[in-house]
């Protein structure tokens, strides 16, 4: 067994019967619930690319060294710091680098060849879940903890989410986005977020069982097998709670009905039934930043018909754009630095982000664009 040992990313090969590997990418920062950095980023694409030629790799997992959480998103206190010491600068050539190298490896992640099976146990966030939206062969747990949360510090459900979130049953995907809220592992696998169900204490006899498959040259082949291999460790339906989302099906389809944004959010804002998790919803969403939320309704629009290379593409430069504007680093103050849960955001309502405004956000601050390589 050959391995890699960083800081924050275990990279391991563990040889399997006949000499075919399987390569395992352990995260390993536990004190922030494995948040990625840059870092991070570089070693997991280093070695999904390398794997990906590999001919004895035939099945990659990805998974963290804790139970409590798979990944909480992206470093924002670190990208918050970053944007700070070069004000003014667009784009930022820290979040620059941040953004186009974790929505390229997120990209790898969705067309890789090879099965990847990415076990989202505990809190998967952010950054978290554009690592697990993309994989083949994505398990939930009884602890998963899905969000994209976006709106409560300026930015938007980005990492591909403006991909997975548009393709979720109804308009689910939409009040996903501009409530952040909270999932389980019913909800992913109702909205198309997870494939098997399993629990995770059953973690380690999974990888165990993936170290003594017998692999074969041919990824077809091999994705068949991995799913045959989780199918049998499957959990069954009663072991997890109800998912919130099935549940109020229909009363978000009323909620977000409206042609209009401003519709829209009122109605959520109204919402008056029994609902405890919707009733939270509605109460991040007021909370929350009205760019955010204005962010969340012109990607839907923008990004419909758009290819998957061309989601990420554009979410770059809203990425980018959205470090360059004042609700990214006073969300990230109020939430994570000073934590008083009071921003000032800057516009302050719906009705002050007028087109104008939002239009910044979609403007490309380069001539080439850093991810035009990007292909499907």
């Amino acid at each position: 067994m050959a391995e890699i040992l960083l800081d924050t990313v275990k990279i391991e090969e563990r040889d399997c019967p006949g000499g075919m590997k399987l390569g395992v990418i352990t995260l390993d920062a536990p004190k922030s619930l494995h948040a990625l950095t840059l870092d991070m980023i570089r070693a997991i694409d280093g070695a999904l690319v390398r794997w990906a030629s590999d001919a004895a790799i035939a099945c990659v997992v990805l998974q963290s060294s804790t139970d409590k959480a798979f990944c909480a998103g992206g470093d924002v206190r670190s990208l918050r710091s970053a944007v700070a010491e070069q004000s003014g600068v667009v784009p930022n050539p820290q979040a620059l680098a941040f953004f186009a190298e974790e929505y390229r490896l997120d990209h790898r992640i969705h067309t890789y060849v090879k099965p990847l099976l990415v076990w989202g146990g505990g809190i998967v966030m952010g950054g978290g879940l554009g690592l697990m939206a993309g994989a083949s062969h994505r398990v939930v747990t009884e602890s998963t903890r899905i969000a994209m949360p976006e709106i409560t510090i300026g930015l938007f459900p980005d990492v591909g989410g403006s991909w997975f979130l548009g393709r979720m049953p109804g308009r689910s995907g939409l009040f996903l986005g501009l409530t952040g809220a909270p999932m389980n592992a019913a909800d992913a696998l109702f909205t198309g977020l997870g494939d098997y169900a399993l629990r995770q204490e059953e973690r380690a006899m999974v990888l165990d069982a993936l170290a003594l498959g017998q692999w074969q040259a041919s990824p077809q082949a091999n994705h068949q097998q991995l799913s045959r291999l989780l199918s049998g460790f499957s959990a069954p339906t009663s072991m997890l709670p109800a998912s919130e989302v099935r549940a109020n099906f229909d009363a978000i389809a009323a909620l977000t009905q409206a042609p209009t944004l401003p519709e829209v959010v009122a109605a959520i804002a109204a919402y008056d039934g029994e609902s405890a998790w919707l009733q939270k919803a509605a109460h991040a969403l007021a909370k929350g930043a009205p760019s955010s939320a204005s962010l969340v309704w012109a990607m839907r629009e923008r990004t419909r018909h758009l290819s998957l290379a061309q989601v990420f593409q554009l979410e770059l430069i809203v990425a980018v754009q959205c470090c360059a504007h004042a609700d990214f680093s006073e969300g990230v103050r109020a939430l994570l630095i000073d934590k008083d849960n009071a921003p000032q955001w800057q516009p302050a309502s719906l009705a002050e982000v007028s087109d104008t405004y939002l239009d910044e956000y979609f403007a490309a601050p380069w001539e080439n664009h850093p991810l035009r390589d990007l292909s499907i």
